[in-house]
């Protein structure tokens, strides 16, 4: 495997860290929060609603990348691939996922987000209840 693609495969990975709650280990200490912005030439990263680990509260923290030495995902949250699958049965062939954005595009007009959907008419709306659904049911597994 080439090393464009092994980056790359790397960088989707980190990204796919977005907006999830996540353990930062620094030399100084770890913090849990949710990832909010990473730099991708050295890997800081910003955390939102995060606590060090004296229980200390902090509503936005930056992380200089050369600190990390460990990141861990605490909440992955709803498995989209799941919800892609079930847009496949509804949508053949109209349903693409975006790994690195973790969004899912269906009939390449309508964007369906872990927050929700984006899109109007007959077929947005379809696919409205069908995330629904899909949410509640995420929720209840966890709950």
């Amino acid at each position: 495997m080439s090393s464009a693609i092994v980056s790359k495969r790397f960088s989707d990975e980190f990204s796919a860290l977005l907006d999830k709650t996540v353990k930062v280990a620094t030399s100084h200490g770890t913090y849990e929060g949710r990832l909010l912005a990473y730099n991708p030439s050295d890997y800081s990263v910003w955390l939102s609603d995060a606590r060090d680990e004296k229980g200390g509260s902090l509503p936005k923290v930056f992380i200089n990348g050369q600190s990390i030495s460990r990141i861990e995902l605490l909440e992955a949250g709803p498995d989209m691939m799941k919800l892609v699958e079930r847009l496949n049965r509804l949508f053949p062939n109209l349903v693409t996922y975006l790994r690195e954005s973790d969004t899912i595009l269906v009939m390449d007009r309508i964007r369906v987000t872990r927050s929700g959907v984006v899109g109007e008419g007959p077929a947005a709306e379809k696919v409205k209840r069908v995330y629904e659904e899909f949410m509640k049911e995420e929720e209840a597994k966890k709950g």
